[in-house]
């Protein structure tokens, strides 16, 4: 037994000798222990002799024996007698036995757990054959007690079993909503019962069934205009369920078709951009608004656009526009650049763009742009007369999508060059197209067909003397413009393309080893590529939305989200479905363009405005755009702030009727326009005015004249002045400005006993009621007065000539009836006696009233009038008449 020293041998040890019953000879002195076969050593053991006559002994340890430091003993034991005497001479030798000593186990040792925590995590919803395994050691040396008889869970109340091999499964499925965390204690006990020293704890953690795809996708993302770049997906990232993939690319796409063509671009007029852009100026453009100028477009079909922009609608038969000689002659030569936007599908007829024969000095050129399926194709005469035509064709995947797409095609021939969204394009195909009937040598420009050639009109009787269009193009178009001379430079082209708006890469340096990431030109399509699960996620967050114009288009951008993996196994690999959601570009902050410093009333002699100069009609006007916003104050009060704009244009329109090209014209410095770099539409029914930033359009408007012909001075004059931004989509407050013209009265009337009594009516101290809001340079002594005025005082002087005559000859006849009674004549009959003449005179009042008070001279006004003398004048024939009784109760003087 361990911790003994006592063998118990079986069978019992006894040696025997045949001498016996012999003394000495026959007895077992002792017994000696030798090492084992196995070299096993025997030190440890002693044997001794209990009945030296009956050979009877016992092996026993010189110190007790531990199972757990050596199992087994093997040694060999050898006995021997007491010899012939005494001194035990001549004594004999036994064989040897072999000893075998197994030391039997004491249960001395507790089990003891390997880990003192055991940690794992599972999915929900699921019940496991075993989730994590404990185990337990016992240091006794015997299978008895060095085994673990058995496991328990000494924590109560917990889904989970344990068996006796340490292995943990639950008893229910797992809800990670109910208890994420499930911790318990566990114990073991071995074969003798015996418990373990220390228990071990349990932590099994319920992770959410998992589901392989994208976590933290957000269906919805808003943008505020002004706003920069914003991360599109900050907390997105790709979950595998521990699958290995090794290869994974993502695709995000920008879907921005419904936004203008494409893609929220500038919202300025065509020239606008195209100023901005630094482009070759001397454009023209073959499909304008419908207009008196420009007719030629009128029979064709628009379609509403929420760039503001006009587009055409073809249907490939009756849709033709016809562009007039006087506009073809301004787009001839061989240098030239054809720009357009188009939108069609894919069909297989062959449809034409643009057909046009242009002459040269003495010869005709002819090309034409067609598509055919998805096929671009350039055909172009050098010399109609000589030259054979020359085909370049493109294969474009862009001309057959049903998309809207930007064409910039510059001819410099023999070299052509083609752009399609601001990315060149070489041809695919440059060959002689052999013998072709040569278009008629007459200049034409057709858009959307091309004409049959003469011969045909001529072989077919039905056809003759009509024009018959061939190809016709279906599909839509807009802003085909056509430049004569250098081509454009791509710099340019890409600005007139380039989107405001599109998909982004945050940062390239933070972007991890192994990863790709691809951009197309437009930006609406950005593709990430890697092989790492981690390194992937990073860069997805980093993918943003960009968008530089101030004021955004508002509306719905839709996105999309398409995963692929590759696994190595790909027969189990992940698929993963595609994410949609949308970006939301909220309404921006309007702009507010405020004009001011102009009126209302713009009062000048009439002779300034028959000068070679004119009058300004706007001196001091100023332009300001601001933005107005919230500021987070307790009274949320709104703040503006100025900003830099470029307006559309501004317009100055005469009120009521159009202006006269005979007798008056605003005039505008054209020089000065063209320096820079306005253009203007110079109408009698308005004049527009188009360029780029406001302190321009300030210069100019101020410097706008309003001139007259001699004498087509009229009383009054009214112009309206109000300016646009982004094609109209922003207007300023409407400035109404009325132009008084000022007549002097000596140029009215001439004669001179008037003069007098003209002063005293326009007296400014009895009269400046009546001209405040007008602004009179530098008054002198025969003032003017705005034109209402002038009316009343030339009424009032015709009537007062008028009375003055007729009481002139009332008096003439009482003096005769007078010397006829008396039956002689005085000696001062032939005097002036202008003593009982009063003359009354009320501007204000009707004519059937003034008709009154100058029957009633005669007698009844005598006692409440009084005759003043003017102090100006010298002549007793002049005088001022004051009437008291006034209908205010006031004198007023004429």
């Amino acid at each position: 037994m361990e911790n003994d020293n006592t063998v118990l041998l079986n069978p019992p040890l006894f040696a025997l000798d045949k001498d016996a019953p012999l003394h000495y000879a026959g007895e077992i002195c002792g017994f000696r222990v030798h090492n084992g076969p196995t070299g096993s050593s025997s030190v440890q053991f002693e044997a001794v002799v209990l009945d030296r006559s009956t050979g009877e002994g016992l092996i026993r340890s010189k110190e007790p024996l531990d199972c757990e430091s050596q199992r087994e003993h093997s040694f060999t034991i050898q006995a021997y007698d007491c010899g012939e005497g005494p001194d035990g001479a001549n004594s004999k030798k036994s064989h040897k036995a072999t000893v075998h000593v197994r030391v039997n186990d004491v249960n001395e040792f507790s089990p003891v757990f390997v880990e003192r925590r055991y940690e794992a995590s599972v999915p929900e919803g699921r019940l496991f054959d075993r989730i994590v395994r404990v185990e337990a050691l016992d240091a006794d040396c015997s299978p008895q007690y060095s085994q673990i008889c058995f496991y328990d869970i000494i924590t109560p109340n917990v889904p989970f079993v344990i068996d006796n091999d340490g292995n943990i499964k639950n008893t229910e499925p797992l809800d990670s909503k109910r208890q994420r965390v499930h911790t318990f204690w566990v114990t073991a006990f071995d074969c003798g019962k015996n418990r373990a020293q220390a228990d071990a704890q349990v932590v099994v953690t319920v992770k959410p069934s998992c589901k392989p795809g994208w976590i933290g996708w957000s269906k919805r993302v808003e943008y505020t205009p002004g706003s920069g770049s914003i991360p599109l997906f900050p907390s997105l990232h790709l979950e595998t369920c521990e699958e290995t993939v090794w290869n994974i690319q993502a695709t995000v796409e920008l879907q921005t078709g419904h936004i203008g063509k494409g893609c929220d671009r500038d919202s300025y007029s065509d020239r606008s951009v195209r100023r901005l852009c630094g482009a070759v100026r001397g454009e023209v453009d073959l499909l304008p608004p419908p207009s008196p100028a420009a007719n030629w477009t009128s029979a064709l079909p628009t379609l509403p656009s929420s760039d503001s922009s006009l587009v055409f609608s073809f249907n490939g038969s009756t849709h033709v526009a016809v562009v007039p000689n006087s506009v073809a002659t301004a787009v001839s030569g061989d240098h030239f650049t054809l720009q357009l936007w188009m939108r069609r599908g894919n069909r297989r007829e062959e449809e034409t763009i643009v057909c046009s024969t242009v002459k040269n000095d003495d010869s005709f050129s002819h090309y034409s742009l067609s598509v055919h399926g998805c096929r671009l194709s350039l055909f172009y005469w050098p010399d109609v007369s000589a030259a054979r035509p020359v085909k370049f064709l493109w294969k474009l995947e862009q001309v057959c999508d049903s998309e809207w797409h930007h064409l910039s095609l510059s001819v410099q021939f023999p070299s052509v060059t083609l752009y399609v969204d601001g990315v060149t394009f070489d041809p695919a195909l440059i060959h002689d197209n052999g013998a072709i009937p040569n278009p008629a040598p007459r200049q034409r420009l057709v858009i959307g067909a091309c004409w049959g050639n003469d011969w045909t009109s001529l072989t077919t009787p039905s056809l003759r003397g009509k024009t018959q269009y061939v190809g016709g193009y279906r599909g839509l178009l807009s802003g085909v413009t056509v430049r004569p001379g250098s081509v454009e430079p791509h710099s340019v082209v890409e600005c007139l393309y380039a989107c405001r708006e599109g998909l982004d890469f945050g940062d390239l340096e933070t972007l991890g080893s192994g990863m790709k990431v691809h951009v197309n030109p437009s930006q609406s399509v950005l593709v990430l590529e890697g092989d790492d699960i981690e390194s992937f996620n990073r860069a997805v967050q980093q993918v943003t939305y960009r968008n530089s114009l101030r004021f955004a288009t508002p509306g719905v951008r839709p996105l999309k989200l398409t995963t692929s993996l590759r696994c190595f196994n790909e027969e189990s690999c992940l698929t993963l479905r595609q994410l949609e959601g949308y970006l939301v570009v909220l309404q921006p902050d309007a702009p507010q363009i405020s004009l001011s410093g102009v009126g209302p009333h713009l009062a000048r002699p009439a002779p300034e405005f028959e000068g070679p100069r004119g009058v300004p009609l706007f001196p001091e006007l100023r332009i300001v755009c601001s933005l107005s916003h919230a500021v987070n104050t307790a009274a949320q009060a709104l703040m503006s702030d100025a900003v830099a704009h470029t307006l559309d244009g501004c317009e100055v329109q005469p009120l009521g009727e159009e202006l006269n090209p005979e007798r008056e014209e605003l005039l505008v410095d054209m020089d000065a326009l063209r320096e820079r770099g306005l253009e203007i539409i110079n109408t009698t029914a308005y004049i527009a005015i188009t360029g780029t930033s406001i302190s321009v359009y300030e210069d100019v408007l101020r410097s706008v004249r309003y001139r007259l012909a001699k004498g087509s001075a009229r009383f009054e004059r009214r112009f309206r002045l109000s300016c646009s931004e982004m094609n109209g989509r922003y207007t300023s407050n409407e400035l109404t400005l009325e132009v008084n013209f000022l007549h002097s009265l000596d140029s009215l009337y001439h004669p001179s006993h008037l003069l007098a009594s003209q002063q005293q009516f326009l007296h400014p101290s009895h009269h400046s009621g009546e001209l405040s809001g007008h602004t009179l340079p530098n008054p002198h002594r025969n003032s003017v007065v705005p034109g209402a005025a002038t009316v009343i005082i030339m009424v009032c002087v015709g009537f007062l000539v008028v009375m003055v005559i007729l009481g002139v000859f009332r008096i003439r006849s009482i003096h005769r009836r007078g010397e006829g009674a008396r039956g002689g004549s005085k000696e001062d009959s032939g005097q002036w006696d202008d003593s009982a003449l009063t003359i009354i005179v009320n501007p204000m009042e009707s004519y059937e009233s003034r008709m009154g008070i100058s029957a009633d001279t005669e007698g009844e006004g005598e006692e409440d009038e009084e005759v003043v003398e003017s102090p100006d004048d010298a002549n007793d024939d002049q005088r001022i008449i004051i009437k008291k009784e006034g209908r205010d109760g006031n004198p007023r003087r004429y």
